[in-house]
């Protein structure tokens, strides 16, 4: 059993597949902002988004981060998306001692973070592009653990950020190969809730989403900002110095990317999606058949949008 507090007045409890690390800086920013505006949130921390996933769906957690696109189709209890966190900004990486080109996958085990992840997504897409099939593939949360396995040897082919990338580059010139991956465009990372969640702590989630935009289009301007925020609210005090220095590069290249969406997405981040996770295997059916009323609720973010502006 998981162990979730019972929430008190005004306390939102947010389920993260993953570990706090420098990726989720500006999203544990955000969270500070919007306690300072008198919502209280609780994270948990779990071993993998299906996890975090499963924690909404039991009532367990009130939001959850991920990408549920899977689960919102199996189970009965309606689960919807409210806001799109970011874009897929991801590096498929292999061993150029074992493997040169997607080909050379064929057969090969690869890692990526969670079942229904977006890395899972991109593995699964790049597959059926190239015509070939894994032998297995393996769930490793977190980007810097795969980045770690693949400098030990422990893992030959893997996805990761572009903190890994650049770290892989530095620590092993030479080593790895970056796979060529084109026209991907879907969410990454999205906020979910329970549809009588959203309904009966409408103004909890209005104020997570407008502290979240308004902290995203700060990011977007100055992405320096968020090492700021880090010594501001001690946040991950226990950052080895080597992942505190790449903070600023991390989030200026994300910036630029285009992977912090201003506008939270909305329906057209749906509709991408859609395109998407469909040819991954993800969504069954035909994307221009998808309502993105069956996945997601954009009253949060309309209502959002309507106070800070679309800018």
């Amino acid at each position: 059993m998981l162990a979730f507090a019972a929430p008190a007045q005004a306390t939102v409890r947010v389920a993260y597949g993953d570990i706090a690390s420098v990726e989720n800086l500006h999203l544990l920013a955000a969270f500070e902002l919007a306690k300072e505006k008198g919502v209280d949130i609780q994270m948990t921390y779990l071993k993998s988004e299906d996890i975090a996933a499963q924690a909404v769906v039991s009532g367990q957690a009130d939001i959850g981060v991920g990408g549920p696109y899977a689960l919102i189709q199996k189970v009965k209890v309606p689960v919807r998306m409210f806001l799109q966190l970011s874009t897929l900004q991801f590096y498929p990486i292999v061993n150029s001692e074992f493997y040169k080109t997607w080909k050379d996958l064929d057969g090969q085990e690869v890692a990526v973070h969670s079942r229904g992840s977006g890395t899972e997504a991109i593995m699964k897409l790049m597959a059926k592009r190239n015509d070939i099939e894994y032998s297995k593939i393996s769930y490793i949360p977190g980007s810097e653990v795969r980045t770690g396995a693949l400098l030990q040897g422990n893992v030959k082919a893997s996805i990761v950020d572009s903190n890994g990338r650049n770290l892989l580059q530095e620590k092993a010139p030479g080593k790895f190969i970056v796979l060529p991956m084109e026209g991907v465009h879907a969410s990454d990372e999205v906020l979910f809730a329970r549809e009588d969640f959203l309904k009966s702590h409408q103004k909890e989630v209005d104020v997570i989403v407008e502290s979240i935009l308004t902290t995203w289009r700060e990011v977007n301007k100055n992405p320096a900002v968020v090492a700021e925020w880090r010594k501001k609210y001690n946040l991950v005090p226990d950052l080895p110095a080597d992942q505190v220095a790449e903070i600023t590069p991390f989030f200026t290249e994300l910036a630029k990317n285009g992977a912090f969406p201003a506008n939270g997405g909305g329906e057209a981040a749906a509709k991408d999606d859609f395109d998407f996770y469909t040819i991954a295997g993800q969504i069954q059916g035909n994307p221009s058949e998808l309502k993105v009323e069956d996945f997601w609720d954009l009253g949060p973010l309309n209502r959002a949008l309507a106070k800070v502006g679309t800018n």
